[in-house]
């Protein structure tokens, strides 16, 4: 693997699982704390538009397409239904994170799947690794689920 692989995958792999390891716990504290569902996701919202106005300053390509700002949209839209699922789960269930995170976790799953299908992906991977790796996410969710 050359190295600029490997460094890809320790910023764009790596580093994502420990921050998103971290916004369980916040998402868990603040849901603890009674804020209601809008503030929570205005505020997060504020901690997205923060990242991209740093974002939009240090980095050069300042780019907008329609089409690419609309598809930004649209996870946006996505990824807050999601958080805003799980606080649901938190609050009006009283799941714990510790057995959600491993369920929401299978959107790897999808978003493979997905990458396989519309990216043509499939044609770089190993089919048996692939189903051993889905085999093994999704009975790890459903086993730490259930514990």
């Amino acid at each position: 693997m050359p190295p600029s692989q490997i460094m890809g995958l320790l910023v764009g792999g790596l580093a994502p699982a420990l921050l998103f390891g971290l916004f369980g716990v916040l998402q868990k504290l603040s849901n603890q704390s009674n804020i209601g569902l809008g503030p929570y996701l205005i505020g997060i919202g504020v901690g997205v538009f923060i990242i991209g106005g740093v974002s939009y300053g240090l980095l050069p390509n300042r780019s907008l397409p329609p089409i690419a700002f609309g598809y930004a949209v649209l996870m946006g839209l996505f990824w807050a239904s999601g958080a805003a699922l799980v606080a649901v789960g938190l609050t009006y269930y009283g799941t714990p994170i510790s057995k959600l995170v491993p369920l929401y976790n299978m959107n790897t799953l999808i978003a493979v799947l997905l990458g396989l299908l519309l990216f043509a992906e499939w044609q770089d991977i190993s089919v048996v690794k692939l189903l051993l790796g889905a085999v093994l996410i999704g009975g790890g969710g459903v086993l730490v689920a259930s514990a």
